[in-house]
């Protein structure tokens, strides 16, 4: 049986971080209180679920994705200020769905993604003079 693949949905909590995945009839919920003790929680919890079907997972082999909230409370040198001016959405809309008060259309996700991606490419391509 081909390895599965594993997707968790990361959410920062007040104290710490939650991880929450599904795989047909499995449910897996870990947490820590630091990044790098949630990364080796999934990994364990993971490779618990599927040791009768011989896989071992490492953190490389699980993918995750995060809500918008916790996307921006993980990476908070990205400014929604500017980031909406450069996807020309209102800024406090944007801050609206940053807190959670309202949740975006898959549209307006998509839209606010594609920003995102648009300044990791630009910024993978810099090259700095030393």
């Amino acid at each position: 049986m081909k390895k599965p693949r594993i997707e968790f949905t990361i959410i920062k909590e007040d104290v710490g971080y939650g991880a929450t995945a599904k795989w047909k009839d499995h449910f897996m919920a870990t947490q820590g209180d630091t990044w790098d003790e949630l990364q080796k929680m999934m990994v364990e919890v993971v490779n618990l679920t599927f040791k009768d079907k011989g896989h071992s997972y490492t953190i490389d082999e699980i993918h995750l994705k995060y809500d918008l909230e916790s996307f921006f409370e993980f990476y908070k040198v990205i400014n929604a200020k500017a980031l909406s001016e450069r996807i020309g959405m209102n800024q406090s809309l944007l801050a609206q769905y940053i807190k959670g008060t309202k949740k975006p259309s898959a549209e307006q996700a998509k839209r606010i993604l594609k920003g995102v991606h648009q300044i990791g490419k630009e910024l993978t391509e810099i090259k700095l003079v030393v």
